[in-house]
């Protein structure tokens, strides 16, 4: 602590993120990953396009690529020069090169001796991907997913001494090692889908980016909100959410648009904890906000077998939901300290921002057409999406991409994907010890046990699960990880495997506000220079609605877009309604200030409200009522902080 008795100085997040720096590389190494990353891009854009592959050889290309960059990019520890790279990172990317050569050399032998009948090169080069996994995994996502596949891993080796509940028959190291370098493990379905969807969207960001499309995002923000009460928090929101959608990580959004939103919060008056929480709560919402939403969303889709036109239509009444219970929050928060917008003069004009940068906008309205109304496939929709990108930014001429800035588009996507390479292979290792040893269902059966098969209580522990497994893992890993172990005991307690996997995924992205370890919430603290705790467990106070929605629609399927148009729109309307007596309650405040015994009506009348079902409708707006007629016949206290 500061002497003044001040908040803590900000945490350094890259390497709370992150765990190790990048590299400031100069001179051979620098051209060698500006080289590697825009090959990888060509690569990626050839096969997805023109030339399909075979999915193992394709993801363990994949995967090749993006550990040599890691290991050029990434420190190896943090004794280590961050100028030059060390020379047991040198070894590391010939032995990567090395054993995918293997695989494309005895290809048609190895897939069929795979966890049967390995021999000692597959066993070597087996043994030598897998720790090349973890370091990877190490360098660019920290210590934790590494610790937990190495407990799976010895699990797998000694779990036929443990006690029943969770004994296996026993494995051999050369049958895991076999098993684990093949489809079931380190190149599962998770790396396919980083190998595919994910890396085609960064890519699509990054070109996004470049073409100054982020800046249209902000201007446009401001322009429409910036004005209104409190309005640079509403900024937030609005910016947030679009970024978000391009960003796919809560702390990266925090980083990026809580630079500039955080202190025009604070100068109309927002107290800084809570314009660090508007700002976490807003950019963690860009991970379940469609149409291009976190990496998990993809593999969900992946895993269900469904379309992801599908995943984005069921998400799309949640996380509206999510944003306006937020939007009310600050907007009572403004109301209660009296807080005003930004005068219009000193803001841009909805009509100048549209004219002038409007055609930056283009690709998003064509990645949603292709996805929604043509029903193409992902992947063609994020190519078509990614060249409408560049083709739309040559309409001006201030705004036209050189080639300069499309090759760095093509070398910054695939840096911006590695994290989620590294967690995708990795999480492929827990993945595949589940599924040899049959820990999965174990665990299912357990929770299910746990919970007496009573559901609300099976959901609630998958709910502390989730926000466990996030405190230490990114999103997409504590999804995975969540998903195979959880999601078949909620299927088998009669939710809807679509809404149980939706579940499992928000309390997953929540988990980036959720003390004790909240990264986003700790990222906007740093750049607010407030006390961290005091952002984190504000934003858990404003983020109220987020953690009531994923139970509301696992015993209301209106709110994921199934049922009839009539349910759906009296879904809505009343669960909007719902997210304004939440926010009122939470913050004390319905027309004027309210009492405690007030705020509980109206908290009591929320759930009600956001729950389908037209009795809970009723009950709902009954308090609802009953709160604006206590507060209009003069019943509540103008106490100062109420």
């Amino acid at each position: 602590m500061k002497p003044d008795g001040g908040a803590p100085p900000p945490p350094d997040f890259a390497a709370d993120e992150l765990a190790l720096r990048k590299r400031d590389l100069t001179g051979f190494f620098r051209a060698a990953v500006r080289s590697l990353a825009i090959g990888m891009s060509c690569f990626h854009i050839f096969v997805l396009a023109f030339y399909p592959m075979d999915p193992f050889q394709f993801r363990a290309l994949h995967l090749c690529m993006a550990l040599l960059i890691a290991f050029l990019l990434f420190k190896s520890g943090s004794s280590f020069s961050p100028h030059k790279v060390h020379l047991l990172d040198i070894p590391l990317c010939l032995l990567a090169i090395a054993s995918t050569a293997y695989i494309f050399i005895d290809f048609a032998d190895l897939i069929q001796r795979t966890g049967v009948d390995p021999t000692g090169w597959d066993i070597f080069f087996g043994t030598a991907f897998v720790l090349l996994v973890l370091e990877m995994s190490r360098r660019t996502t920290g210590m934790t997913l590494v610790i937990l596949a190495l407990v799976f891993i010895l699990y797998t080796l000694v779990g036929h001494l443990l006690p029943a509940e969770v004994r296996h028959t026993g494995y051999s190291y050369s049958r895991l090692v076999s098993f684990l370098f093949s489809t079931e493990g380190v190149f599962t379905i998770p790396l396919g889908v980083s190998a595919t969807y994910v890396f085609l969207f960064i890519l699509f960001g990054a070109i996004l980016s470049a073409s100054g499309a982020g800046n249209t995002f902000t201007e446009l923000a401001k322009s429409l909100t910036g004005w209104a009460r409190g309005g640079p928090a509403k900024i937030a929101i609005f910016a947030s959410s679009l970024f978000g959608t391009i960003s796919g990580s809560a702390v990266a959004n925090v980083t990026v648009t809580g630079q500039f939103t955080i202190p025009m919060m604070k100068n109309v008056g927002y107290r800084p904890q809570m314009a660090g929480a508007v700002e976490a709560v807003a950019s963690t919402g860009g991970q379940i906000m469609p149409p291009i939403m976190g990496a998990g969303a993809f593999i969900m889709a992946e895993v269900l077998g469904l379309p992801y036109t599908k995943i984005i239509v069921a998400a799309v009444i949640p996380a509206l939901l999510y944003y306006f219970a937020l939007y009310w929050m600050i907007d009572f928060e403004a109301l209660r300290y009296n807080l005003k917008g930004i005068p219009r003069a000193d803001l841009p004009r909805v009509k100048t921002v549209l004219l002038e940068q409007g055609h930056l906008l283009i690709p998003l309205a064509v990645l949603l057409y292709s996805l929604v109304v043509l029903g193409t496939s992902p992947i063609r929709a994020a190519l078509w999406s990614s060249l409408f990108s560049i083709l739309a930014s040559w309409i001006r001429k201030r705004t036209r991409m050189g080639w300069s800035q499309v090759l760095d588009s093509l070398e910054n996507g695939p840096k911006g994907v590695l994290e989620v390479a590294a967690t995708c292979a990795c999480a492929g290792i827990i993945i595949g010890v589940m599924a040899l040893t049959g820990l999965g269902m174990r665990i299912s059966s357990m929770l299910i046990a746990l919970s007496g098969g009573y559901l609300p209580l099976a959901l609630f522990l998958t709910m502390l699960i989730s926000f466990l497994l996030g405190m230490g893992l990114p999103t997409t890993a504590s999804y995975v990880i969540a998903s195979s172990t959880i999601a078949p005991a909620l299927t088998q307690m009669g939710v809807p495997a679509l809404a149980a996997h939706m579940f499992i995924f928000y309390y997953a992205c929540l988990s980036a506000i959720t003390p004790p370890v909240a990264l986003a919430a700790f990222a906007a603290a740093g750049i607010a220079q407030t006390s961290m705790w005091k952002v984190a467990f504000t934003a858990v106070k404003i983020a109220g609605a987020g953690y009531i929605i994923p139970f509301m629609f696992i015993y209301g399927p209106s709110l994921l877009m199934v049922g009839t148009w009539k349910d759906i729109i009296t879904t809505v309307a009343t669960a909007c309604l719902g997210t304004l007596c939440l926010a009122g309650g939470l913050q004390g405040w319905m027309v004027k200030p309210i009492l405690w015994p007030q705020r509980l009506l109206l908290i009591a009348g929320s759930l009600g409200l956001i729950s389908p079902g037209y009795f809970t409708d009723i009950l709902g707006g009954i308090c609802l009522v009953a709160v604006v007629l206590t507060v209009k016949l003069g019943y509540y206290n103008r106490v100062e902080g109420i």
